[in-house]
């Protein structure tokens, strides 16, 4: 008898559908994890958006217009009323205002949908207002 080297192909279509399993397995696993950091980087981004508004009303003795918009925290207002001192590096890290996680715009308004001073919203994963799970709202109103 001759020695046989190598694999059968049933050897290989078995170690193949092994390989599949696992790795659907593997991933539906990580897309759960992508989805809760997707909202917990949402929030996070409300909140530093939340603290570069308080130190724009300290500095300023007023938060942004609707008109104005979050933009007013990156760059000097050309809007009125236009603020005083206005630091060069701005209230951000950033001279751009970030998008949400799902690449939408975040929503700002002044007053706030619920009598708030103002209320930073994000879409979620579909970008329209309501939603559940993934596509719920985030809002600095509900934080």
């Amino acid at each position: 008898m001759k020695r046989r080297n190598g694999f059968t192909l049933i050897e290989i279509l078995i170690a193949m559908t092994i390989i599949g399993i696992l790795s659907s397995v593997v991933g539906l696993s990580v897309a759960g994890y992508l989805r809760k950091a997707k909202l917990e980087a949402a929030r996070s981004q409300i909140k530093t958006f939340q603290t570069a508004l308080q130190m724009y009303k300290a500095a300023h003795a007023q938060i942004p217009t609707t008109a104005q918009g979050l933009g007013a925290l990156c760059i000097a207002p050309t809007i009125p009323p236009t603020p005083r001192d206005y630091p060069p590096e701005g209230y951000l890290e950033s001279r751009n205002l970030p998008n949400d996680p799902w690449g939408n715009p975040y929503i700002y308004l002044v007053p706030g949908r619920r009598g708030e001073p103002y209320e930073i919203i994000s879409y979620g994963a579909d970008g329209e207002e309501g939603g559940t799970g993934e596509a719920a709202d985030i809002s600095s109103g509900q934080m």
